[in-house]
């Protein structure tokens, strides 16, 4: 399993999430308890657009591990994606809160931002 783990980082660092999520399958079905490999699985899903899975992985390893700040943000950058920016926003408030890494603060800057966008009724 651990080689399939490592091809499957090799791949999404390649630039092939789809082939790195297949390469990541059986470790997804023997261990879906492991934050880690939910955690490529997410990504590499993110990368590949399928976005409702990336949801799902990324709230899973939250799930495990409520500290887990990549997760939090990854899960807001997800939500994001698709449309829902209050959900995005509180996942991405919980990241930078937790660690304020710039990437953090520029994520929850955006969806805020969109957010006003929206309510005044601007394009």
């Amino acid at each position: 399993m651990f080689a399939s783990y490592r091809r499957a980082e090799m791949l999404l660092a390649s630039r092939r999430p789809l082939d790195a999520l297949q390469a990541l399958l059986p470790v997804l079905a023997s261990q879906p308890n492991d934050a880690s490999v939910q955690l490529l699985a997410g990504r590499a899903y993110i990368d590949s657009a399928q976005l409702h899975r990336a949801e799902e992985a990324f709230s899973r390893v939250v799930d495990l591990d409520p500290s887990d700040h990549y997760a939090r943000f990854a899960l807001g950058k997800a939500l994001q994606r698709q449309g829902r920016l209050d959900e995005a926003q509180a996942q991405l408030k919980i990241a930078a809160a937790m660690d304020p890494r710039p990437e953090y603060q520029e994520a929850l800057g955006e969806v805020l931002a969109r957010i006003a966008t929206d309510r005044s009724g601007s394009p």
